[in-house]
């Protein structure tokens, strides 16, 4: 079983450097999608998935499929798509999730266009889907840079983003924080979903970041918790990802998402903090 396990990190160099990248993203993009959830935002996620996907496919018609110029151009685009979208929501009737809508569906067929225009249907798929078995050192370096990042930034801003979460007025009332705090979770929120297409592609990338999360409310009520079960699942999931893909020989992105998608079934069914199960079964007296 554990040479099972053991033999297709040992064998191949592919293999390695795909589950370090899994790890550096499980690292990272999990703790923002427990935010995401608490502050109702999961479907903002989403959106900025799809948001990045013109910028990446400019950078891609400049230089190729250069990473440096792939990254920049989804990190613009996403921050432009996060900030343009605010603007709507506060100078017209429309509110920051029908602006957001708006703005991701013309950025998702714009880059589709793009890309289908002047590139292959493999370049497409690459840029849509992510090659987590090709990912090279520069990729790598990048996915851990921006992991690291991310969790500096959170540790620096957790106590008034936690306090966002939950009790944003009061925030607003008692700190300058507020603005700032928001602003410097979307451009985390941004960073992850560019480190996540590298290996996921674009359509994919916030699953590792939003299924984690949800699956964890199940087992965790307070935020640490609910951040270091959400990791967990996270780099188990890309761990058995990675196997089931070897041993299947099936697509490894879809393969990573669809495993986290069941942990949070899983999760829904058997966990102790609100799970259909646990509902179910006999409480003491008085209790919750």
């Amino acid at each position: 079983m554990i040479d099972a396990i053991t033999s297709p990190f040992i064998e191949f160099s592919f293999m390695r450097r795909a589950l370090v990248g899994c790890l550096a993203l499980s690292l990272g993009a999990p703790p923002i999608g427990v935010f995401l959830m608490l502050r109702r935002m999961s479907l903002m996620g989403d959106a900025m998935s799809h948001a990045i996907l013109p910028g990446a496919a400019i950078g891609y018609l400049v230089a190729g499929l250069s990473l440096p110029a792939m990254s920049l151009g989804g990190f613009v685009a996403g921050i432009a798509v996060a900030l343009a979208a605010g603007i709507v929501a506060r100078t017209t009737v429309l509110r920051e999730d029908a602006s957001l809508a708006a703005f991701y569906l013309v950025s998702l067929a714009l880059g589709v266009l793009i890309v289908s225009v002047r590139g292959s249907n493999i370049d497409l798929l690459h840029v849509l889907f992510g090659t987590v078995l090709a990912l090279d050192d520069a990729a790598l370096i990048l996915v851990a840079a921006i992991s690291t990042v991310t969790l500096v930034v959170l540790a620096a801003i957790y106590r008034p983003l936690v306090l966002e979460c939950f009790d944003p007025q009061f925030l607003r009332s008692a700190s300058n924080l507020s603005s700032a705090t928001h602003f410097t979770f979307l451009v985390l929120v941004v960073l992850n979903l560019v480190a996540g297409f590298q290996a996921l592609g674009t359509l994919m990338a916030v699953g590792i970041m939003l299924l984690p999360a949800v699956a964890a409310r199940f087992w965790a009520e307070d935020v640490s918790g609910m951040i270091l079960v959400a990791v967990a699942i996270a780099f188990t999931s890309s761990l058995s990802g990675l196997l089931l893909s070897y041993y299947a020989n099936v697509p490894t992105g879809p393969a990573i998402i669809l495993l986290c998608g069941i942990s949070y079934l899983l999760s829904m069914l058997l966990g102790a903090r609100g799970g259909l199960i646990y509902r179910l079964l006999p409480r003491k007296h008085l209790e919750a």
